[in-house]
């Protein structure tokens, strides 16, 4: 079997997982600098809602693969709180070639604060490193 091939063999649409956190200072838009706002910020968000992709592919990718994000298309549609609790719950919803595809929702306590779509790409993590050094002694 191919490295490919064994790297997409456990993948099938539909994996999905679900990930949660109490927004804390740390998370708001002030302290990430993408506002001025002592609430949770887009960055911090967009953060969990990649979590919560990468747990989705946790126990079926081999070994020697990994994702990176590609692109992630994302609304904020409410703000939440300090103290409150939110999650991101991602679904794998397609697979073409290394291009994975999720459909990713989140929600604070209280009602859906997001969603987005988020391309994640298969690689290969010694190749793609092998890449970023080739890359930093550029430098």
């Amino acid at each position: 079997m191919s490295d490919q091939a064994e790297s997409h063999s456990q993948l099938i649409p539909g994996l999905s997982a679900e990930v949660e956190l109490t927004v804390t200072e740390t998370e708001t838009a002030r302290r990430l600098g993408s506002g001025s706002l002592e609430v949770y910020a887009t960055p911090a968000l967009v953060a969990l809602m990649e979590k919560a992709a990468v747990c989705a592919l946790e126990g079926h990718l081999s070994f020697r693969h990994t994702t990176v994000g590609g692109k992630i298309d994302v609304r904020h549609l409410a703000a939440t709180p300090v103290g409150v609790k939110v999650r991101a719950k991602a679904e794998l919803i397609e697979i073409h070639g290394n291009k994975l595809t999720f459909h990713i929702q989140a929600w604070d306590e209280v009602e859906q604060i997001g969603e987005a779509s988020n391309i994640r790409y298969l690689i290969e993590e010694d190749a793609f490193m092998e890449k970023v050094k080739t890359k930093a002694n550029k430098v």
